[in-house]
């Protein structure tokens, strides 16, 4: 399909931080556990320390997965924009490097989803 383009098209996105009240969106993934068929954005405080956002935030959200009882999300490997990230679990989220729209994704090695399914 051909595409014609009409010009240049600025503007100023609505999403941008100061939108939020002091917070964050940070986008959180867990790999091979499409039962979240994708990222869940989660609002959240930059202060929040990364055992918080564990602990507070991120199980809960995917507590109705059948594996999350068995994800130690301590000994997850992490990601951040698709590099290696190792978080400092006492230190905030700024302090971690984690900015408004980044994107967090988890892999729990052993855990594969329900039967193994990927889902």
């Amino acid at each position: 399909m051909t595409v014609k383009a009409i010009g240049e098209y600025r503007f100023r996105p609505l999403d941008v931080q100061e939108h939020f009240h002091g917070n964050q969106l940070l986008y959180v993934g867990w790999d091979r556990h499409l039962m979240f068929c994708s990222p869940l954005a989660l609002l959240v405080a930059p202060t929040l320390s990364f055992a918080e956002l564990l602990d507070q935030v991120i199980a809960p959200a995917f507590a109705a997965h059948p594996d999350s009882a068995a994800a130690d999300l301590r000994r997850a490997t992490w990601y951040l924009n698709d590099e290696p990230f190792q978080p400092e679990l006492s230190a905030s989220l700024a302090a971690n490097g984690l900015r408004h729209k980044d994107m967090l994704r988890l892999d729990t090695p052993g855990l594969n989803g329900i039967a193994g399914s990927c889902s």
